[in-house]
């Protein structure tokens, strides 16, 4: 009840005070605030996939000037030499407003990247966006195999179903790039599965299935239990280094992080940043009041 109670509370607040939990896990407003967050990342062997804030538009006008955006953002990345790639999310680009233009616009984006021989993941959002957002990076992947991603949630139960619908995308010299992570969105039971340790089982039954196909695999999770699994099923399927990384969000469990990084393994960290922080950080809360337990530490106690 107090978690809900201050995921109430919180948009109403003033921003400062937001922000004293917000900046651990945001890089902040700017691209420069971005570029600097990735190369202290870069330099301590850490991979990145940055991030532009600002999902759920409601005008088209901001899907043409996200994409822009994203056009400045890949050039400044790219010349920078920062090691690493990009995310974005299809509402950013008007997927719930004009399908047809969302998708030409992330078309647009995933082909710049590709001139620059970069890589662009496609982040899956709620329920809604599922379908839709499987079907444009089927097209993304048919046109751009080696510069395109998409992530699966393994709280959903339709996720195996997924795995096995597209795999025919897969092959032994361009392997299918997923991440895969829980799922942090509030779903029905009847779509989702809701005990903790049953989302667990689905992600590593989820993981396997990609292991045993061959497929490249971002193992994101912040959970220790699921990083030792996902060891065990690596060394099972005696899966090379570059079939797989672990993934896992700016600023949260960072001894967790290096000791993967000192285990020789790829680490990747999603590094958010932009002027919509706000509006992000509020609706991570609604969707999960148990990141209400973090703000309380990140106000009250030091370190």
């Amino acid at each position: 009840m107090l978690n809900k109670l201050i995921a109430n509370i919180l948009p109403h607040m003033p921003k400062k005070l937001v922000w004293v939990f917000s900046k651990r896990y945001i890089a902040g407003e700017t691209i420069e605030e971005g570029l600097l967050a990735s190369k202290l990342l870069n330099a301590q062997n850490i991979e990145v996939t940055v991030d532009l804030l600002g999902e759920f538009i409601e005008s088209m006008e901001e899907a043409r000037q996200n994409r822009d955006y994203y056009f400045r953002i890949i050039d400044q990345f790219t010349e920078e030499g920062i090691k690493g790639s990009f995310s974005l999310k299809p509402t950013m680009f008007g997927l719930l407003i004009d399908k047809e233009v969302c998708f030409d616009y992330v078309r647009q984006i995933v082909q710049h990247a590709a001139e620059k021989n970069s890589f662009v993941r496609v982040d899956m959002e709620d329920s809604q966006c599922v379908d839709m957002e499987i079907e444009m990076f089927r097209k993304l992947r048919t046109e751009f195999p080696q510069n395109v991603g998409l992530v699966l949630q393994a709280y959903l139960r339709r996720t195996l179903t997924d795995l096995k619908g597209l795999a025919d995308l897969n092959s032994a010299e361009n392997p299918i790039n997923f991440r895969l992570c829980k799922g942090i969105y509030i779903e029905p039971a009847k779509i989702a599965y809701k005990d903790y340790q049953e989302v667990r089982d689905h992600f590593l039954q989820d993981l396997e299935f990609m292991f045993q196909h061959k497929m490249y695999a971002g193992i994101a999770t912040h959970d220790k239990y699921l990083v030792e699994k996902s060891y065990q099923l690596i060394e099972k399927y005696k899966v090379p280094k570059n079939r797989y990384e672990f993934q896992m969000l700016y600023g949260v469990t960072p001894e967790l992080r290096q000791s993967i990084v000192d285990n020789g393994h790829l680490m990747r960290v999603y590094v958010p940043f932009g002027k919509h922080w706000f509006g992000y950080s509020t609706r991570r809360l609604k969707e999960n009041p148990k990141i209400a337990n973090h703000i309380i530490k990140a106000i009250f106690i030091k370190g």
